[in-house]
Formats: C-alpha cells, sequence, structure tokens
C-alpha cells in the first residue's frame, strides 16, 4: 500500500489462503441509523430556537437540523443539508421550515468523489424550505447565488409567507427576496447589497408589507420593495438620545408593530412605525450586550443579557421591568430566547446549552454540548454509556438509552482522549498539556495525575488484563505504566522510542503481550511493552490477535482508505466486537462502515453524513448495537443504530 508515495509494507495472517487484491469487497449487510444528536450550536449562531405546534422544538447543530419533544424523549432529524446550518426561521404556518447552510466542499473532496456539476451544486451555499411533519425538502433555493454562507432567514408575515428574504456572508452582505413558491428553486424577485460590516438579524415587518429591517455592525436598516423588484434602503438614525452601538444585536416587534432593537450597549430602543427615528430608548437595561428580545404570549417583551445572564420581563408601553432572573453561570450568557409550552421559556445559551424554565421558577438543562473542538471519546466495557472530553476542559458522561448526561466534571487541561480501565469504574483522560489523570466513575475524584513527556498526549489505552496502561504522546514516544489495585495505582515501567513522528493510535494484544502503533508518518510498529522494546520484525506479528481495531493502518484495514489520500483523510477506525463491522470517521463530516476484516483496497462501504467538519471518532458500544460518532470543530456527538 502507498501513501503520499511511501510505501507501507503490511503482512497478511498466515491462514489467509485466497486474497485477490483486486477483487472488490462488498459493503456490510448492516447500515446506520441517526437516532440521536447531542449539543446545540449556541456559541455563534442566533435567533436557532422554535417550539413547533407538535411540541417539538427545533434547533440545529452541525449539518442536522434537530425536532425534540422533550416530555416524549424523542428526536427526529432533518439530514438534507450537506455541510453546517448556520440560519434557520419559521413560516407563519409553524410548519414549513427554512434552513440555510454554508459552502460544503474543498477542492481536494472534488477531486476524490468524482462529483459531476449537478451533485457538486448542493454543496453550494443554499437555502432548504422543508416539510416539518414529513421532513421532505419542497424547494431548494439560491443555489449559486449565495456567497461563503447563508447567515440570516425571514419568512414574510404580512401576506402570509409568500416571500422569503436571506443575507448571505459575501463581503457587501447581499439581501436578496424569494418567491420561493414559484418551481423547486424559487424565483429572485429582488436583490441588494445591504453592509460592508456583519449583518446579525433579519426580520419581515409583521403589519407592513414589503417592508424589511436588518441589524448589523453598527446599522440598522429599513427596507422596503419598491415596484416589485427593487430593494430601497433607508437607515435607521441615532439621534442625541442614544450614542451609536457598536453592534445592533438583535431585532423584534411588539403587538402594535414598533420595531424593537437591542444593543451592544444594554439599550433596547422603539423605532417609530413607518419612519427610521427613534421614538423611546430604555436605557441600560441590561448590563452589557442585549443578545435576544421575544414577546410573550401575554404582550411583554422579553430580553434576554449576554454579560449579565439575566433574562427581563417588560411591559411594553412604558417599558416597566416586571420581573427577572439571573441565569446560572454553568449555563453560560444568554443567546436566544423563544417561547415554550404554556408559560415555559426556552433559552439557547453561548455555552451551547438549551434551558428550560420560567422567570420565577429555576432553569434547567434540556439540550447539552460541548463547546471547543472534541476529540475523546471512550466507551463503557458493559454498560449503555459513552465519555466524551474536549479542548472545552469538559469531561460528559452519557446514558445512551435515557440520552441523558449522567455527570459532568471539569478539569484544569483541554483533553484529547480518554479510555476506560476493564472493569468499568476508572477512566484515564489524556490532556493537551502532556498531563493524564485517573477518574473514579462513581465518586469523580481524581484517583492518580501523572505527567509525561512535554507535548500534548495523543492516544490512551488500558490492556485487556486491565495489568497495563500505553500512552502515545506527540513526542514520538510510547509511555507504559504497570496497573494495580483496580485501576487506582500507577507505577511506569518505561517508554517505547523509535517512531520518528508522534505517536496516534495504538492497539493491545489480546493476551496484553505486544503492541502496535502508528505514527503521523504512516510507521507502523510493534512493541513488547513489558520491556518498552520495539519488535523489529514486523512479520512475526502477522498473527497476533488484537483487542481492538484503533489503528488506522494495517492489513485487516488497508481498505478503508480512498484512492488518493494522503493518509490525514482518514481520522479514527474501530472494529466491532462482533468482529464483523469496521466504522472510520474523515476529514469530510462522514462516518462510514464496512465489512471487516477490510483488506481489500476497493471495499465497499456505506456512508453516513450529518457532521459537518472533520469527524474526529468513532467507537461501537460495548453490545455493538450502536456507534457513536464525535465531530471536531462542530463539537455534536451522534449516536447512531446498527440496523
Amino acid at each position: 500500500m502507498y501513501l503520499r508515495g511511501r510505501a507501507l509494507n503490511m503482512y497478511a495472517p498466515s491462514d489467509l489462503a485466497e486474497y485477490d487484491s483486486s477483487k472488490a469487497l462488498a459493503p456490510p449487510a448492516a447500515k446506520l441509523k441517526l437516532e440521536w444528536v447531542y449539543g446545540y450550536r449556541g456559541r455563534d449562531c442566533r435567533s436557532n430556537l422554535f417550539l413547533l405546534p407538535t411540541g417539538e422544538m427545533v434547533f440545529f447543530v452541525a449539518a442536522v437540523v434537530v425536532l425534540y419533544n422533550v416530555d416524549e424523549q424523542i428526536q427526529r432529524h432533518y439530514l438534507g443539508h450537506t455541510d453546517d446550518v448556520k440560519c434557520i426561521t419559521l413560516h407563519p404556518n409553524k410548519l414549513l421550515i427554512a434552513t440555510g447552510q454554508v459552502a460544503g466542499i474543498d477542492r481536494r473532496e472534488k477531486k476524490m468523489f468524482n462529483f459531476d456539476d449537478d451533485e457538486q451544486s448542493v454543496f453550494l451555499p443554499h437555502v432548504r424550505i422543508w416539510d416539518s411533519v414529513s421532513l421532505h425538502t419542497l424547494h431548494v433555493i439560491g443555489l449559486g447565488d449565495f456567497d461563503r454562507a447563508v447567515c440570516c432567514l425571514s419568512f414574510s408575515k404580512a401576506d402570509g409567507g409568500q416571500y422569503l428574504c436571506a443575507v448571505d456572508e459575501a463581503n457587501e452582505h447581499v439581501l436578496t427576496v424569494w418567491d420561493w413558491h414559484k418551481t423547486d428553486k424559487g424565483h429572485k424577485v429582488a436583490e441588494s447589497k445591504s453592509s460592508g460590516d456583519a449583518v446579525l438579524g433579519v426580520e419581515f415587518h409583521p403589519v407592513e408589507k414589503n417592508s424589511i429591517i436588518t441589524c448589523g455592525k453598527g446599522h440598522i436598516n429599513f427596507w422596503s420593495i419598491e415596484g416589485g423588484n427593487t430593494l430601497v434602503k433607508k437607515m435607521g438614525v441615532f439621534d442625541k438620545q442614544v450614542e451609536r452601538p457598536k453592534y445592533v444585536l438583535c431585532i423584534a416587534f411588539d403587538d402594535r408593530g414598533n420595531c424593537l432593537s437591542g444593543d451592544s450597549n444594554g439599550n433596547i430602543i422603539v423605532w417609530a412605525q413607518g419612519a427610521q427615528k427613534i421614538a423611546k430608548v430604555v436605557s441600560g437595561a441590561h448590563d452589557g450586550g442585549i443578545f435576544s428580545l421575544c414577546i410573550s404570549n401575554d404582550g411583554n417583551l422579553i430580553s434576554g443579557g449576554g454579560k449579565d445572564r439575566t433574562l427581563v420581563i417588560w411591559e411594553t408601553e412604558y417599558f416597566n421591568k416586571i420581573s427577572s432572573q439571573e441565569i446560572s453561570e454553568n449555563f453560560g450568557p444568554i443567546r436566544t430566547i423563544a417561547l415554550g409550552k404554556g408559560n415555559m421559556i426556552l433559552v439557547g445559551t453561548t455555552r451551547n446549552n438549551i434551558i428550560q424554565g420560567t422567570i420565577d421558577l429555576k432553569f434547567s438543562a434540556i439540550v447539552q454540548g460541548h463547546v471547543d473542538e472534541l476529540w475523546g471519546l471512550a466507551v463503557h466495557p458493559n454498560h449503555h454509556q459513552f465519555l466524551t472530553c474536549g479542548y472545552d476542559k469538559q469531561i460528559f458522561l452519557w446514558d445512551t438509552l435515557t440520552h441523558s448526561t449522567i455527570w459532568k466534571k471539569e478539569i484544569q487541561d483541554g483533553a484529547h482522549t480518554g479510555c476506560f480501565h476493564p472493569n468499568g469504574n476508572i477512566v484515564a483522560i489524556a490532556t493537551l498539556s502532556a498531563r493524564w489523570m485517573v477518574i473514579d466513575m462513581m465518586t469523580r475524584e481524581t484517583v492518580a495525575v501523572h505527567s509525561d513527556g512535554n507535548e500534548s498526549l495523543s492516544c490512551i489505552v488500558y490492556s485487556p488484563d486491565g495489568r497495563f496502561i500505553a500512552i502515545g504522546s506527540r513526542d514520538n514516544c510510547v509511555y507504559v505504566y504497570q496497573v494495580s489495585d483496580d485501576g487506582t495505582k500507577y507505577n511506569r515501567i518505561g517508554r517505547c522510542t523509535g517512531h520518528s513522528s508522534f505517536v496516534l493510535h495504538m492497539d493491545w494484544s489480546v493476551d496484553s503481550q505486544f503492541l502496535v502503533t502508528n505514527s503521523g508518518d504512516y510507521e507502523i510498529l510493534f512493541w513488547s511493552p513489558a520491556i518498552c522494546r520495539q519488535v523489529t520484525q514486523a512479520s512475526a506479528m502477522r498473527d497476533v490477535e488484537w483487542a481492538s481495531q484503533n489503528c488506522t493502518l494495517g492489513f485487516n484495514v488497508c481498505g478503508i482508505w480512498p484512492e488518493g489520500s494522503d493518509g490525514t483523510d482518514v481520522n479514527s477506525c474501530c472494529r466491532s466486537h462482533s468482529g464483523q463491522l469496521a466504522a472510520t470517521a474523515d476529514d469530510y463530516g462522514k462516518v462510514k462502515l464496512f465489512t471487516y476484516p477490510c483488506n481489500r483496497p476497493k471495499s465497499g462501504f456505506h456512508v453516513y453524513g450529518g457532521h459537518s467538519s472533520h469527524v474526529t471518532n468513532v467507537q461501537f458500544l460495548y453490545n455493538d448495537m450502536r456507534l457513536i460518532s464525535t465531530g471536531g470543530k462542530d463539537m455534536s456527538v451522534m449516536q447512531w443504530q446498527v440496523v
């Protein structure tokens, strides 16, 4: 096998009777079905949380739009997008949903997948309009019209939702208006450059036909569609009453049709209807920026502060404060507010949580997630549980049956990887700072901390008998420790040196006698860890039975590499405990399922989207009924059923 022109020698097991590398391997009979998505994108998106008449709340993370019924604990997923979903809006009929995405594909991926022009076009930024009941796509709008990404969307309200307006992330932030009913691709009615600065929100006026308001960095603009196809802009005037804010962060409309804006100075401004003048200013409504405004069912205004993490309810005539509540610091600053069932309020936060409650009662988390790049994934050896750890210094233990967080813990350093002791009571976490720690699952207390080398650690694995642990580092070494007292005591045996690049993956042999490692320059090395010596004769290891298949390079997984790959395309792989399936996580947001052993260059597979950035890790649960995948920059965790 060749990677980047480098020849890799792999030895087939000696009992392999017939082997024809030109014969393609069929894809497996088993398939994956997306069962649950953990996470929410609140860190850098706004106005992305709604409640549907079905009782489901709708939000997005990565390339998936999630419809989640909290009471019944059921999720449905709209999977029409090919990359990150960036914005969402609800039609006045509360049934149709429009979602906008970023540009999807890079040139190398085009080359690898050999798309024709029609298939390539779905990776351009576009808007999809779909039915929230059937999840069928009705219209795909703007292929080739948007640049970089679609960042804001709004359906018209006064005419029952005939038009859709969108703003993209081109340098000029182009505002377009679409008669979306016409043909499958809609008909562009009007187009205009909106602003050289960032645009953060767009809304059609609820009462005035053909009237649109946009807001963003240093501006609020009032648009009208004149002559059926021309957009005319009038800028909101900040007079002596109030200093021009750095950002106008959000807009809403009261029952009388007045436009209300919240800005980075903590002011709420009422704009006179039909004019671009300020009618009223509520100065210092919040300490710091106001990220969201929402009108409640009884006509009051709910405002959400970022810096002060406070929800405030105002009456909208004189803007007297009715009540307020500060959100716990654990949940993070408020990003978006939506009305829930009854008098419940839904709040999306910048720490990627969705919380629910009322102003008088406590808020509780209903969706939680990581807030920085996510690589670490470990599955429990005998329970329906898995653990994730990320660069955000958070460790989560999840339950796959209740789809909930069992516990979470904050540590000092960002974490890159983790693994369970075979007894299931202890978990080891390797960090970005050369430290690794051992945590007791019951008490959540740290029982041991060790430091090896001075580079970040990239992999950590217990031996099958639980007597050793090996830690792979970016300093090209593997550190081996003896483990005693049920995983609570650790004595260093030594370090294995011989790699010329950082250690990426490793596996133990079933009898805990040998170790195989892969490195960043595609080396496959074998070790006798008890004495920290390299086994230099690789052919002597051809019949060793390995306890796992974390290594992406090896004879039994040489078929997972796509043609023309450069050796960095596959981030992770794993073998099912039955030994019949292999799954991979790649740089193109795809999870792939292969038959194991996957030892022929043209191996068939099933491919699944949902993640938007590189998929960093995949692991089968202990009973092989489910597969867990983690997304790097999209910070999501996806749970797949093996069917």
